[in-house]
Formats: C-alpha cells, structure tokens, sequence
C-alpha cells in the first residue's frame, strides 16, 4: 500500500505538469503551422480568439476587407465586415 502512494504522490504531479506543458506548447504553436500562403493569396487571418472550447472570433482579411467570423461546430457564421485598417496606427 505504501508504494502504491509513493508512485501516486510523484507519477501525479508529474503528469499534470506534462498535460500543463503540453496545453502552453500548443497555444505558442497555434498560429505557426496553419497553411502556407502563397504570393497571390488574398486571404489571410488577422486575428483568432477562443471565446469557449467550441467557440472561435476570426478577423480575416480578404482583398482589402477584414470579415468577422465565428467558428463553431456547425459552421462559419459572418458576423460583420469592414474596409481593411491601414497600417496599425489612427492618426
């Protein structure tokens, strides 16, 4: 019975420290192996933003637009779109 708590007491921690490793890993790589784009592509994603597990915002740019996405299971629903911002600054 004792070994079975010493093997719980390190194996735990350290399998939760692994799943946490893990979770930020894939955050940093989340936007590094989307597909590639090529010099003629009008697409582009501007920003992404989790809003649930299952919930997705996206601002895509697309030939001089930016479109508001959302993401979900059953689909893509346009929320708005606006002329593409210049720049980043509004002077």
């Amino acid at each position: 019975m004792a070994w079975y708590l010493i093997k719980l007491v390190v194996l735990l921690p350290l399998i939760a420290l692994f799943a946490w490793g893990s979770l930020r890993l894939a955050k940093r790589m989340e936007g590094k192996f989307a597909m590639s784009e090529g010099p003629s592509s009008g697409l582009r994603i501007v920003e992404s933003r989790m809003l649930s597990p299952s919930l997705r915002l996206a601002v895509i740019a697309f030939h001089d637009r930016e479109i508001l996405v959302s993401t979900s299971k059953q689909g893509l629903v346009l929320l708005g779109d606006a002329p593409a911002r210049k720049g980043g600054s509004d002077d």
